[in-house]
């Protein structure tokens, strides 16, 4: 299970995403993105964040530690924008912390080049979870201290809104051409062979495990949280076997497969 904190103090709202998330204090005196589960995409969001960060992290990418935050509804009662009152007020309870990483800027595939062999590890990932919000637009990657960090997996998994059809839409194609990525050429062959024997359903249960119970109670056509969590573990086994025959990317951009930093012409 997560590591649990308790709230202290709201800090700010953090106005980039449609879920409005708020970088909170908490009681380990650390500070965090906190994505609240009463914001309207519900907790199914927060499902999301946890399986496939930890899923992430434990594939060797880099991503911001998660804790549950349990929020005091009180603490929104100064807080003087009506929308972000709503929320906290809403939100009793645990909510999911993402570790803020101070002085992270977003990705810039202007700014930072990507070997081909790290484009090709983040497209295939995306395309295990099935995320479609990666893309040039909104790429949810940010740099911190000179390395790539994954944020934002939320959107992922779109089957989990609809379990009866989720072994037909995991079987589905990834179109990664629109990809924040994409235009570094992807090795995603390479990438498969060294991260899809990793994917097995011992790892993939583990990763399920961090959900709380709470997020996975009452799910219609379930007996409880532990069947939940076999679901998610079995549809993503599933879609890992011959992942990348299924992924499009498309021709490459002329991009530079210099990682790091570009200097300046």
């Amino acid at each position: 299970m997560l590591t649990e904190v308790s709230a202290t103090r709201y800090v700010t709202p953090l106005r980039e995403g449609g879920s409005l998330p708020g970088l909170v204090e908490a009681d380990d005196l650390g500070l965090y993105v906190m994505k609240f589960s009463g914001a309207g995409q519900g907790r199914k969001t927060l499902v999301a964040e946890v399986i496939c960060g930890q899923l992430a992290r434990r594939l060797g990418f880099r991503v911001p530690g998660l804790v549950g935050i349990a929020l005091d509804p009180v603490i929104g009662l100064g807080e003087p924008d009506q929308e972000v009152q709503g929320l906290l007020k809403s939100s009793g309870g645990l909510n999911l912390g993402m570790e803020f990483l101070s002085g992270a800027i977003g990705f810039d595939p202007l700014a930072y080049g990507v070997t081909a062999e790290e484009a090709g590890r983040v497209v295939w990932f995306d395309a295990l979870i099935n995320n479609v919000d990666r893309s040039w637009r909104n790429p949810n990657m940010l740099v911190w201290r000179g390395d790539l960090w994954l944020i934002d997996h939320g959107a992922s998994m779109i089957w989990h809104h609809n379990w009866r059809g989720a072994e037909a839409s995991a079987a589905k194609p990834y179109d990664a051409a629109d990809h924040a990525l994409a235009p570094f050429g992807p090795d995603v062959k390479g990438a498969a062979a060294e991260l899809a024997p990793q994917v097995t359903e011992d790892l993939l249960m583990e990763c399920a495990a961090e959900v709380p119970e709470a997020w996975l109670a009452d799910e219609p056509g379930f007996e409880g949280p532990d069947d939940v969590r076999r679901a998610y573990a079995s549809t993503l086994l599933g879609r890992a076997r011959g992942l990348a025959e299924r992924i499009t990317v498309g021709a490459p951009a002329g991009r530079t497969g210099t990682a790091g930093w570009r200097e300046p012409r």
